[in-house]
């Protein structure tokens, strides 16, 4: 069953298109892209830089540290092999952006549900 948490207000996104929230210890990067929040592992898993500090462009995040762009519908990075866990997200008709705080990551056969320790990024703050 997923445990839903509320992270945010879609108002929050309506700026700058993207929020850093912690959940259970974990950081994770917001996305408003074409009127849908993504959300995504915040802290890169190559360089651990963080990923909100980055720069959207064409749908893609660009990571600060390397230059590699993540898709924050997949967390797949373009034209390598690693692959950023992303989560569930929900947003209510009255603008609250809920989160399954249970990390995902993509597969050939699909998305599917990565239980892991959380981790705290070494920053948190964009």
């Amino acid at each position: 069953m997923t445990s839903w948490v509320h992270v945010a207000e879609l108002r929050e996104l309506s700026r700058r298109k993207k929020k850093l929230v912690v959940v259970e210890g974990r950081a994770i990067a917001l996305f408003l892209l074409d009127d849908e929040v993504h959300a995504i592992d915040d802290v890169c898993g190559h360089k651990q830089r963080s990923l909100v500090k980055g720069t959207v462009l064409d749908g893609q995040v660009i990571c600060p540290g390397h230059q590699w762009k993540f898709d924050p519908r997949t967390g797949q990075a373009e034209d390598q092999a690693l692959c950023q866990p992303v989560f569930a997200v929900q947003v209510t008709d009255d603008g609250r952006i809920l989160l399954d705080p249970v990390p995902r990551v993509s597969t050939p056969r699909g998305t599917v549900a990565v239980p892991e320790a959380p981790h705290e990024a070494s920053e948190v703050s964009p």
